[in-house]
């Protein structure tokens, strides 16, 4: 399984069209989305500066098109490829594959925070504790795995090629609606009570907590927490379904 692990994260790191996408793309979206705000200008409703607000949401968003993105389209080629049928074949269990996937998205989602971080430090003026910036981090990393588990259900729901559209519908889906890209509280009405429902906003929102030093709610744990097991276990059994076939 380690040598699987250690494949994957050569391919991962390879992948310059990828690493452009989840590791560069989100910190040039920060800066043109929060280029012409400064230090004081506030999002209504949260409490929070537009470089702070847009720093977690970019960093959320960051790992998402690492985790997501990196997973579906790569399992759905390696199923019609065949290299799965293969591994079966050995003694790598599949929850080995699993984790050699999602290990290999986790290395690429690190740096696409960090890289957040540190741009929103440096060019939007961005202070926080020490405490918090680890805190933000782990949270945000963590909570990666949410759509790890969701990348990989993709992967064995579609055929690689009908994975893109699917998953680029997901992954757009998810940002825009969860208030990645535009702050959730400029929404209308309905559509702030409809984004409080996905797992991008609770994710997010967790990053807010922190920043602001209080407690995340318990309703944007409890949606992570659930979302996270449909996931996984969609995956869990999309893969049994896929070995079935096989």
């Amino acid at each position: 399984m380690s040598s699987l692990i250690r494949l994957e994260l050569i391919r991962a790191l390879r992948n310059r069209k990828f690493l452009f996408f989840s590791v560069i793309y989100p910190s040039v979206l920060f800066l043109l989305i929060a280029g012409n705000a400064d230090s004081t200008t506030k999002v209504d409703g949260s409490g929070l500066t537009v470089p702070a607000y847009m720093m977690v949401s970019m960093a959320s968003f960051g790992a998402l098109t690492a985790v997501l993105m990196g997973n579906s389209e790569r399992i759905a080629k390696e199923r019609e490829g065949g290299w799965v049928r293969q591994l079966r074949l050995t003694t790598l269990p599949g929850r080995g594959y699993v984790l050699a996937k999602t290990a290999g998205a986790a290395v690429v989602s690190l740096p696409s925070v960090v890289i957040v971080f540190v741009v929103a430090a440096a060019v939007k003026d961005v202070r926080l504790h020490t405490w918090q910036w680890f805190a933000l981090t782990g949270s945000v990393w963590a909570g990666s795995l949410v759509f790890a588990a969701l990348g990989v259900a993709l992967g064995y729901l579609a055929t690689g090629d009908a994975v893109r559209p699917i998953t680029m519908i997901t992954y757009f889906g998810l940002s825009i609606l969860g208030g990645l890209w535009i702050p959730a509280t400029t929404f209308p009405g309905w559509l702030q009570s409809l984004a409080k429902w996905l797992p991008t906003h609770a994710y997010a929102a967790l990053g807010q907590a922190i920043e602001q030093s209080r407690a995340p709610h318990t309703a944007d744990l409890a949606v992570l927490v659930v979302s996270f097991v449909v996931f996984a276990g969609g995956a869990a059994w999309l893969y049994r379904k896929d070995t079935l076939k096989a």
